[in-house]
């Protein structure tokens, strides 16, 4: 990450260069570490931090799965992260904020290791590319049992199953993966949640297996305001093959409609809408998300923490 030029290390601003960790740090054997993807936006009012607050809360929640205590406060992560992307001179960009178990122990249980916290920030445009309709395939891996995880948590070691199922739509031609729970409905993606459309109602999963993201949220808020109905329930792979359309959701991956699953076309010729757009309620959707994010209706400005 070249542009990354000023990193946020356990409490002080250092070089690209000198943000450097000992190979024999406990997360990198073990995936002990917790982290959040954060996006600043350009705004008539200067660069902004979408939900920063929710996403800081959420690094506190996971942290504590671990029994990691974050040698930090939340406001003071809060404000290492505004001034990262300050710092940067950067008006829209991706962030990473990390925190992980370093030196001191090796093992499973991390007790007694190092506990050490980041943040760094670069410009990253369309995590899936910038095609208007992404394709995506049915992995042959599953999401976590819910009894095997704290589902809620964004812990680094959980990406070693998203890792193998992107690589694996990746050698089979496709921009994504759809991951089944283990009941063997949708699940998400590998670092999406997903939403259909049918007859007019957004449907996300209800899963017990996913991570109810930020992003998520964020668009069932801005659905229900646009007098979408929305509905949160359990979602067969029948009922996404026959979606009239569907999106996955994220911070990285922002509103991305998926076009094909499996390579049938979602929603098939609709009638009146061409076929390589997004759906009429996606398209909606995204253009909302994005007025909201970039500070144009002021209804949503309260999830804006403004870069000074």
């Amino acid at each position: 990450m070249a542009d990354a030029r000023t990193i946020w290390f356990d409490g002080r601003f250092v070089k690209h260069a000198d943000a450097r960790i000992h190979v024999l740090s406990h997360a990198l054997h073990y995936g002990t570490s917790v982290f959040e993807g954060i996006r600043a936006y350009e705004t008539p009012d200067g660069p902004a931090v979408f939900r920063l607050r929710d996403h800081v809360a959420r690094l506190f929640f996971s942290a504590s799965a671990f029994g990691m205590k974050i040698p930090h406060t939340k406001r003071e992560i809060e404000r290492a992260i505004l001034k990262t992307v300050a710092l940067n001179k950067l008006k829209e960009c991706y962030i990473r904020p990390v925190a992980f178990y370093g030196e001191g122990k090796m093992g499973l249980v991390p007790t007694g290791a190092d506990v050490r916290v980041a943040v760094a920030a670069w410009p990253w445009g369309a995590y899936l590319g910038e095609h208007a309709m992404i394709s995506a395939a049915i992995s042959p891996y599953i999401r976590f049992h819910p009894r095997s995880v704290v589902p809620g948590a964004k812990i680094g070691g959980y990406y070693a199953t998203s890792a193998l199922a992107a690589l694996d739509a990746q050698k089979r031609g496709f921009d994504e993966s759809i991951l089944l729970d283990h009941e063997g409905n949708v699940a998400e993606g590998p670092g999406e949640n997903i939403f259909i459309v049918r007859r007019g109602r957004l449907i996300t999963p209800n899963s017990p297996s996913i991570l109810p993201g930020i992003t998520r949220d964020s668009i069932m808020t801005i659905a229900r305001d646009l007098h979408i109905p929305v509905a949160i329930k359990k979602i067969s792979r029948r009922e996404l093959i026959s979606a009239d359309e569907a999106f996955f959701t994220g911070t990285a991956a922002e509103v991305a409609a998926i076009g094909k699953i499996d390579g049938r076309r979602v929603g098939g010729f609709r009638r009146g809408v061409h076929a390589d757009t997004p759906g009429p309620i996606t398209a909606k959707i995204r253009e909302h998300y994005f007025d909201a994010t970039h500070g144009q209706l002021p209804k949503y400005r309260k999830w804006l923490s403004y870069v000074r």
